[in-house]
């Protein structure tokens, strides 16, 4: 075989593959990308791959131990609570964007959390979540569902599908609980 063949034929599928890789965290083509593709660490440390919860529901929200929306972390538990054993994960994202409102570390999140509100869903390390050092799933988010879903303040909430593919956004003010929210989980759990 031709050695000259040989090296395009490597270099367009080194090039292809290339195009393929992590862009954002996922896949360079946002419309192709799902949830799955992103990972965040873990606020106990380690990769915390949202592709480990492949085949569920993501109820993805940034967070803030000192907004006024807090108080969220309540109906947040009980979200997880009552649906994790049909199929969802709720993933608390800590993020110091808003009128730093995040502003402990790890330990200090963590113990905030779990001492103030039980909380044992999963949580990720403090990220930003928007601007140009957003994480990666949240610029995917932006460019899936456009500019007007991004987070406007703490405790919004993206839900993804059991496909990885985004649903809807919540703002802020809506409840995890409430209607609007759980209407949309339960369809979401339903495919």
């Amino acid at each position: 075989m031709d050695t000259a063949l040989d090296r395009r034929h490597l270099l367009r599928l080194a090039l292809g593959t290339a195009l393929c890789l992590p862009a954002f965290g996922g896949i360079a083509q946002a419309g192709e990308a799902t949830a799955f593709d992103f990972s965040f660490d873990s606020l106990e440390g380690g990769a915390m791959p949202l592709a480990q919860w492949r085949g569920k529901a993501l109820l993805v929200v940034n967070t803030a131990s000192m907004c006024g929306f807090t108080p969220q972390y309540t109906a947040l538990e009980k979200v997880w609570t009552t649906y994790k054993d049909r199929g969802l994960v709720v993933v608390g994202v800590p993020s110091n964007d808003f009128g730093g409102q995040e502003p402990g570390k790890a330990a200090e999140i963590k113990e905030f959390c779990e001492t103030t509100f039980g909380i044992d869903f999963p949580l990720a390390a403090k990220v930003d979540v928007i601007g140009p050092s957003a994480h990666p799933f949240y610029r995917w988010a932006a460019e899936v569902l456009g500019k007007g879903r991004v987070p406007k303040w703490n405790f919004h909430k993206y839900l993804v599908g059991r496909d990885g593919k985004l649903i809807n956004a919540f703002p802020s003010a809506t409840e995890p609980d409430g209607d609007t929210v759980t209407t949309a989980i339960e369809a979401a759990l339903r495919t």
